[in-house]
């Protein structure tokens, strides 16, 4: 098809939450278009959208709500046609769209891995007995508590600058960041030291971007199309399929992560408990078309092993 391009006078409209990182991601994706059909970027137009999980920054995610609060008045917008396409973290997002909405472009990935942020230890192994460790992720946080149940874990919500400020405050004596948004910020002063996943399994999806469009605009599906990345969407559909089965959540410690090798998918999951007391996880390899239904099935044998009232919550 044809597709009518987007000029400075009448641009491409793209959504985003207004952190810094999130404005990165934006101006990422604009680069990327404006490149890929030779046009200035002045022909794509970013929309900082305010967000209610970026307006409550002191109570956790599962007291107000979970992932949906980083991308509700964003879909709206887009639904309503008040902006073209919208720009996410990927691991921020629910596995389900509101109806009219596909989420099928993603950018290439960037470093998957955590980062142990502190500017006098170098790692978790260093922490001393009670140490103060400060993370907003439950992932992260059961993760530490079954490495290192004597650790003392604070909230620690805010964007990576809001985090960095606080840990130079003395809040907590060390955090934890994902190395995507560092790099995309350019951020390589912050004393950080990389965590293997063989140790800290990451986030489903983390490091990728995502584009959501409405399921109905074929230019911008056309458009789209010329930037999306096959390998991290066949990964993305992997580990996506595994926290669909799973029901996923801010309230659910899940971590996951696919990698291909050649025409084969390495997926690995691990549920925790929210206290971090029990941890359960799995390894398969399989075709690369084959990742969402390993993905299921890794759930199921996880949910399997787990039993009922494994994600509760005890005081």
């Amino acid at each position: 098809m044809k597709i009518t391009l987007p000029t400075p006078a009448d641009p491409l409209n793209i959504g985003t939450r207004g952190s810094p990182l999130a404005l990165a991601q934006a101006h990422e994706t604009r680069r990327r278009l404006a490149r890929a059909f030779d046009l200035p970027e002045d022909a794509f137009a970013i929309v900082v959208i305010k967000v209610t999980g970026d307006q409550i920054q002191d109570r956790p995610l599962k007291e107000i709500g979970g992932k949906g609060l980083f991308t509700r008045e964003i879909e709206e917008d887009l639904l309503a046609g008040k902006i073209d396409i919208a720009v996410h973290s990927m691991k921020d997002m629910p596995v389900a769209q509101p109806e009219g909405l596909l989420l099928d472009t993603y950018l290439p990935r960037e470093d998957v891995r955590d980062a142990f942020i502190s500017g006098t230890k170098s790692g978790i192994a260093e922490l001393a007995e009670g140490a103060v460790v400060g993370t907003s992720s439950l992932r992260r946080r059961a993760q530490l508590l079954n490495r290192r149940p004597d650790l003392k874990v604070v909230e620690f919500r805010g964007n990576v600058q809001t985090r960095l400020r606080k840990l130079e405050e003395g809040v907590a004596e060390c955090t934890f960041l994902a190395m995507a948004g560092l790099n995309r910020l350019n951020m390589d002063a912050v004393p950080k030291h990389a965590i293997s996943p063989d140790d800290m399994l990451p986030a489903v999806a983390q490091g990728a971007i995502g584009i959501e469009r409405r399921a109905d605009d074929a230019r911008v599906a056309a458009m789209l199309e010329a930037i999306h990345d096959t390998p991290t969407g066949q990964r993305l559909a992997a580990e996506r399929a595994f926290l669909a089965r799973l029901d996923g959540s801010c309230e659910t410690p899940i971590a996951g992560l696919a990698e291909l090798d050649g025409g084969s998918l390495r997926l690995r999951g691990e549920v925790l408990r929210p206290d971090g007391s029990d941890a359960l996880s799995d390894d398969m390899t399989g075709g690369i078309a084959d990742g969402p239904e390993m993905g299921r099935e890794m759930a199921a044998r996880l949910l399997e092993r787990a039993g009922p009232g494994f994600f509760d919550w005890h005081s």
